[in-house]
């Protein structure tokens, strides 16, 4: 009898440890939703992985919250798809917190401030927005500068307002002449031009836009997310990542050092 107990007890530790190793190994994931065309938000390095400023912040939030990632390639708009369906938590590519994305979709607190601008090949005499007038733009679509350069289209004559799915495409097509000007966000497309010495930002678009984690509406995780990056930046983290990916300390008292409250409608 007590040999048998002895094997009992040793059986039921033995499957003790085993649930414990295999709960650690099925940690939930926290699905991500990216565009990979975004550096130095997020791309893809020459290993197929996601790398990026948003990537580090969005990978330090899983782990605050126990959890390991799994990120989605995914094009811009149907990021939104995306998390209104619940196949995402969470989708990054320098998503700019609006009203009218907030009726659909939660975000944490902004952790990144930034304008738009107008980018324009090196040689072109466009200096202001007036100068769009008879001029192909090229927008990603569905993002503020999409919005932006529909909702002026008459107001400055704009002849066309060209949608893309990626921003590298965008930027390929202004640098060989099949768009005049590019409408974006001036942080990425400056990364960008660090290689395609030819082209640059003309005019910046002040806007107050800033980035934050977009969410399923009402997600579940919402405010643990966003009390991981309060923490993040109240212990330095944050402005690592930001001197990591952009060279220089963020500015005292914006979103990437200072807390902020969860957007509302």
């Amino acid at each position: 009898m007590n040999f048998t107990r002895r094997h009992v007890f040793g059986l039921m530790a033995a499957i003790g440890l085993l649930s414990g190793t295999a709960s650690i190994a099925a940690a939930e994931a926290l699905k991500i939703g990216s565009y990979p065309s975004n550096p130095p938000f997020e791309y893809k390095n020459e290993s197929g992985t996601f790398e990026g400023f948003e990537v580090d912040i969005a990978t330090e939030v899983a782990k605050r919250l126990g959890m390991t990632t799994e990120i989605s390639d995914l094009g811009f708009q149907a990021l939104f798809a995306a998390t209104s369906s619940g196949r995402i938590d969470v989708a990054i590519s320098s998503i700019t917190i609006t009203k009218e994305r907030l009726a659909s979709q939660s975000f944490t607190q902004p952790y990144y401030d930034s304008d738009m601008g107008i980018a324009v090949k090196k040689d072109s005499t466009l200096a202001a927005e007036g100068d769009l007038k008879d001029k192909i733009v090229g927008v990603l679509s569905g993002s503020t500068g999409d919005k932006w350069s529909k909702e002026n289209q008459e107001k400055f004559g704009i002849t066309e307002v060209k949608g893309y799915n990626a921003q590298q495409d965008m930027l390929m097509d202004l640098n060989a002449g099949r768009i005049d000007a590019a409408v974006s966000d001036i942080p990425g497309m400056q990364y960008a031009f660090l290689k395609m010495k030819d082209l640059e930002v003309k005019v910046r678009i002040k806007t107050g836009e800033q980035y934050g984690l977009m969410m399923t509406k009402d997600h579940p995780l919402l405010h643990r997310a966003n009390d991981a990056i309060t923490a993040m930046k109240k212990d330095g983290t944050l402005a690592a990542i930001h001197k990591k990916w952009f060279g220089t300390e963020p500015p005292a008292g914006s979103a990437t050092v200072t807390e902020l409250p969860i957007p509302t409608p």
